[in-house]
């Protein structure tokens, strides 16, 4: 079948995604995408739903899959509570929250809505798969691509290409949004630098920074990213 759409293109990608190299000790690779069969299905039902054209869409870059996100439903910052309550997709799993969905689909709905905002961008990550390793009670965590140094080496080629995978989607890249203003920022911005991918970056604080640390502050956060977003509606 011939790729035709945006859509079609964000199913491509997401059904190669994969990282054979060696990782750290301790760390584990998270690929929704070859662990869980029903994630290619359910993501390709989100991007059918809103990315079925051959519109351009502004990039927005998060840090990598979270468990109870991305990790779950395939799509980034989207949990299977907005999932199915938000963008109207049926899901059959168990319903998981992540606070950052919280704080991105409230932003969504002030924006007008996910048909108007999915209209205009498009949400990856910088790594476009995500590593956990065990928390102090033994218990699977989520853990950054720039947590450990050696992992950031580890994957650094890894990220490289796939935000040139991400761009040849059909992305525009006069602007690129960055969910981070602490290190995925930096690392961003490093990179590039060093390799021209986009005229500018416009950092915003991460989503589960808002919620977990400046929560009574929220609609202020979701103002400032409205209006970030403005110029590019």
């Amino acid at each position: 079948m011939p790729v035709t759409t945006l859509a079609d293109k964000i199913i491509a990608f997401n059904r190669q995604l994969d990282f054979a190299g060696p990782l750290p000790d301790g760390i584990r690779l998270m690929n929704p995408f070859r662990e869980n069969p029903d994630i290619l299905p359910l993501s390709s039902a989100f991007y059918r739903k809103y990315y079925n054209d051959n519109r351009k869409r502004y990039l927005i870059l998060g840090i990598n899959p979270g468990r109870f996100g991305a990790g779950i439903t395939g799509v980034p910052f989207t949990d299977p509570r907005r999932f199915t309550g938000k963008c109207d997709l049926p899901f059959h799993g168990e319903m998981k929250h992540e606070p950052s969905s919280v704080f991105v689909y409230e932003m969504i709905d002030a924006y007008g809505g996910p048909e108007a905002f999915y209209g205009r961008f498009y949400i990856g990550a910088v790594c476009p798969l995500g590593f956990t390793t065990a928390g102090k009670n033994g218990r699977e965590v989520n853990f950054n691509y720039y947590d450990d140094r050696a992992l950031t080496e580890a994957v650094g080629g890894f990220i490289v290409d796939n935000i040139r995978k991400q761009i040849a989607l059909g992305l525009e890249t006069d602007v690129c949004f960055c969910f981070g203003t602490g290190k995925n920022e930096s690392f961003l911005r490093k990179l590039n630098g060093e390799f021209g991918f986009f005229g500018k970056i416009v950092a915003l604080e991460h989503p589960r920074f808002i919620m977990q640390y400046r929560n009574r502050s929220k609609n202020a956060y979701i103002d400032k990213y409205l209006k970030a977003f403005e110029p590019y509606r």
